[in-house]
Order: structure tokens, then C-alpha cells, then sequence
């Protein structure tokens, strides 16, 4: 969170008394006041003030639907086929392989994992230049658990004023007894939380019932032990703190916005000068400007990172909204125009300080290029999903001896074929050689016409191949292409055929 500012003017430290003639005369210098202690205020402890508004309301529906999704997902059944697993979301670390629904990605589609960061990566982006960090205020893991533990947080100990009476009480059996209750919940939050994760590397059911009976792994309870302290770290006692000072995205989006973008600003024009509603109303009587803010601070007692928005935007501002709703009730209740804090942009609010009128451009070259690239990357990952292959075939050249000549002055040279199998059924494949005309095949212990290749893996063969004498003279290139017969899919390779 960001550090209160001391309301003492900041000290200025004595020079050395080897430097005391730069610093003016004796009694200048004594006009100077002493460091009597740190230049920074200590952090004061934030106990946001529960809204009610269009924006809670979303960030509840939020919150739901992404921790439903989070808890949930590992236990959604999806049938595979015989010996197949039956999670739909599974990363199995054992088998090389992530499922999720009807899609199965093996190691080397690796490329799909960094196309779907880079994807995000551009979402990011145009949410940004959009508005602002919406990413942050209502998506992003941090906020969705701090609002969590907050729900549970008032829930127990009540509402902000309740929450300052209880911090400031001495400690008695009912304090003890609230604050133990809520840590208790917090903690099984987190635990729970942890134990969510490790689910997506195993068997969801399974684990579930090995975690209670003690039979899991150690590395499962290692993992959910990690995650249940930073939840319960990051969640319940950091909050803010990891949004300023360790998230680098507040100062990477600053790089990335402009002023058309939209981000959560106070209508100073309409605001000021700042009264009472009493006073307010008076100087409105008499014909005098009078502003609609009533300095009533509710817009900062709402913040989660206790923040003015007044003061203008700031680092610390992740865009929540809950600041608008509060403004919005206070000014319903003095029946005043809602809006005195909302969405809106730099240009927008310079317009109106210079008399102009509202400008808005959401479309713009930064918004179109973000848009484009999502939905190129985007494209493109769609059409290599639907049009990838489920099998593949590799080829390696023996290296010593790279030819045998046989006693009828045939030449003879040995390959190691390597053929994936990405289906989950077993798989027969015809072997065929081009680029040789005269070639003869022979496959170690089996036939070309017919290498059986395990559901969902890969197979080895040893392959043969002859030429008789004088074809070729040299070496020539030569291609090796596998078929299915039962799906018409093929696979093919590229090598040399050595010969002296």
C-alpha cells in the first residue's frame, strides 16, 4: 500500500562539520531542524468500507464465476477411451501429456503453450489501453482472494467502523474468539485453495481420497503447504502491498496507456470548490459556485488500497470502481448527478477544462493493433489446433558404418525410424521409400506393410535399405512417408541414401 504521508515537514539532515561553510552562517544553520526520526510514517493498516453499486455487483458475479472455475474444473469428467484418464483438465506430469476437454498436447507442442502466453500477453495489452488495469481490479487472482478473505473478514468482525473499534479494543475473550474464528476460515480458504492446484496434476477423485487418507504423495502435500502460506499470506495480510510494491504490472502499464484510455477519475470541473452539504446549499441559494463533492470521504474509506482518488490518478489505483459506487450512493442520497467519479480519460477531462466537448476514442491505432494481433495469434492457433497432425515420423541415419557394400556389390544402408502415435488407439502404418526407384525395404523383425504403434506413443523400428549395384552412384536423397490405412492420415521424413 502506499506510504502515508507524515504531516511534519520532512527534516533536513546536519552537514558534517567539516562542510559547515557551505551551509551559511550560525544562524542559518540553526534555523535548520534536526532528524529526530525516520522520514517515512509507518504503515497504517486499511479497513476498506463495504459498498453496494453496479460495480460490486459485477465484481461479485466475477469473483464467483473464476473461483467456481478454479474449484470445480479438476472434478468436470470427460471421456477419452479405454485406458485413457477421464479428467478434463489434466496435466499429467507422468505421461508428458495436458488434456484439456477434447485437445491432448504432448511436450513437443510446447509452441502452443507460448502462443497462448503471448495471447494473453496481448490481451493484457488492449484491456490496458482500453481501460486502464481492469485487469486488476476485477480479474487478477490477487484482487479476486483479497475479496474473499474480505467478505469473510466482515462477515465475522462486521464493517469498517466495527473492524477499527476491534483493533483498537484491548485484547479480550471475544476478540480472541473473532479473530481466531476468522483466521481459522482464512486458513481453510487457503488450504483449500492449495489443495485445488495439485488436483490439476492427478486424478481429482483419487487424490481427493488419498489426501484424506494420508496416501498422497509428499510432493502433493509440500505443494498444497507452499500454496496454503502464500494465500493466506498474499490474501489475508499483504492485500494492497502485493499490488504496489511486488506486481511490476502498475509500472509496465504506464509505459503502455495514453490519454484516450479510460481509467477512474474525479471530475475535478464539477467537484470543486469542495463544502458541506450544508454549506454547499447555502452558497447555491446565494448565486455562488459551489461544487458537488461534500468531502464526505467515502470514495477513499472504499478504496481496498486507501487511496484519494481526488488527488488524481495514482499507481495504486487497480480500477475496482467501488470509489463510484460509493461517491454514487452519497450522491443519490443529496440528490445530486451520479458520475462525480467515474470512468473517463485524460482528453476527455482536458476537454472539458478548456470548454470543449466529450472525446471519446476507444478505436484508435493502439486499440486496432492490440485487436489485430489478438485475433491473428488467436487465428492462427485455431487452425493449427483443427489442422494439426496426430502422427509424426523422424528419421535417423546410421553413422558408423554410413553404408555396407555386401559381396554382390549391393549397397546397404541402415535407418532407426521413429513413428508418434497421438491417437489413443493402436495404430498400423505402411512404410514406403521414395527417391529410389530400385530400392528394396526390410524392416528388423517385422513387415513394412504393417508397423503396429501403441495408442498415444511412440515406437521405434529398425529399417534396411538396399540398392543393387551402380544405383545410385552417389549419394541421393531419400524420402520416407508411413500411411494409415484405416484414417488415410501420413507422415513423412527426409534423408540421404549413402553409397561410395
Amino acid at each position: 500500500m502506499p506510504l502515508a504521508e507524515s504531516t511534519e515537514p520532512r527534516a533536513v539532515a546536519a552537514a558534517p562539520a567539516g562542510r559547515a561553510k557551505k551551509f551559511g552562517t550560525a544562524a542559518t544553520r540553526a534555523a535548520i531542524p534536526a532528524v529526530t526520526g525516520s522520514l517515512y510514517a509507518a504503515r497504517r493498516k486499511i479497513q476498506p468500507q463495504a459498498v453496494r453499486g453496479t460495480f460490486r455487483w459485477i465484481k461479485w458475479v466475477l469473483l464467483a464465476v473464476a473461483l467456481g472455475v478454479y474449484y470445480l474444473v479438476p472434478f468436470l469428467r470427460w471421456h477419452r477411451g479405454a485406458g485413457e484418464p477421464s479428467q478434463a483438465v489434466l496435466l499429467d506430469l507422468d505421461r508428458g501429456r495436458f488434456y484439456v476437454f477434447s485437445i491432448e498436447l504432448w511436450p513437443q507442442d510446447v509452441t502452443y503453450v507460448m502462443g497462448l502466453l503471448i495471447l494473453a500477453a496481448l490481451i493484457l495489452f488492449l484491456m490496458n489501453a482500453v481501460a486502464g488495469r481492469i485487469w486488476c481490479g476485477y480479474l487478477c487472482p490477487q484482487t479476486v482472494w483479497t475479496d474473499l478473505f474480505l467478505a469473510v473478514e466482515r462477515l465475522i468482525e462486521g464493517d469498517r467502523r466495527e473492524r477499527l473499534k476491534l483493533d483498537a479494543a484491548p485484547w479480550s475473550v471475544e476478540k480472541i474468539a473473532l479473530r481466531g474464528m476468522k483466521h481459522a476460515i482464512w486458513l481453510m480458504i487457503a488450504w483449500w485453495t492449495g489443495g485445488a492446484w495439485v488436483l490439476y496434476f492427478a486424478d481429482a477423485p483419487t487424490l481427493v481420497a488419498d489426501l484424506a487418507t494420508f496416501q498422497a504423495p509428499p510432493a502433493a502435500y509440500t505443494a498444497i503447504l507452499i500454496l496454503t502460506a502464500t494465500t493466506y499470506g498474499l490474501a489475508g495480510h499483504m492485500r494492497e502491498q502485493v499490488c504496489t510494491y511486488m506486481c511490476p504490472w502498475p509500472r509496465i502499464q504506464a509505459a503502455l496507456t495514453d490519454e484516450h484510455a479510460l481509467n477512474i477519475l474525479y471530475r475535478d470541473d464539477r467537484g470543486e470548490p469542495r463544502n458541506s452539504a450544508k454549506k454547499s446549499a447555502l452558497l447555491r441559494a446565494a448565486g455562488q459556485p459551489a461544487g458537488d463533492c461534500v468531502d464526505c470521504f467515502a470514495c477513499v474509506t472504499a478504496c481496498p488500497a486507501g487511496i484519494d482518488i481526488r488527488d488524481g490518478l495514482q499507481m495504486d489505483c487497480i480500477q475496482c470502481g467501488l470509489c463510484v459506487d460509493a461517491c454514487d450512493a452519497v450522491m443519490m442520497r443529496l440528490g445530486r448527478p451520479t458520475g462525480l467519479i467515474g470512468y473517463d480519460t485524460e482528453a476527455n477531462r482536458r476537454s472539458r477544462a478548456s470548454g470543449g466537448g466529450p472525446v471519446s476514442r476507444i478505436v484508435r491505432p493502439r486499440t486496432v493493433l492490440y485487436a489485430a494481433l489478438v485475433a491473428g495469434v488467436g487465428g492462427f492457433m485455431l487452425y493449427s489446433l483443427l489442422t494439426r497432425s496426430f502422427t509424426a515420423l523422424s528419421v535417423l541415419h546410421d553413422r558408423n558404418p554410413q553404408f555396407v557394400i555386401l559381396s554382390d556389390g549391393s549397397v546397404r544402408n541402415g535407418f532407426t525410424l521413429r513413428i508418434v502415435n497421438k491417437r489413443p488407439v493402436e495404430r498400423r502404418f505402411a512404410l514406403s521409400v521414395e527417391g529410389l526407384p530400385e530400392s528394396r525395404v526390410e524392416v528388423v523383425g517385422g513387415v513394412p506393410d504393417a508397423l503396429p504403434v501403441p495408442s498415444d506413443a511412440t515406437q521405434e523400428f529398425r529399417v534396411l535399405v538396399f540398392v543393387p549395384p551402380g544405383a545410385p552412384a552417389a549419394s541421393a536423397p531419400l524420402a520416407f512417408r508411413i500411411t494409415d490405412p484405416a484414417t488415410g492420415e501420413t507422415a513423412g521424413a527426409q534423408d540421404y541414401f549413402k553409397a561410395p
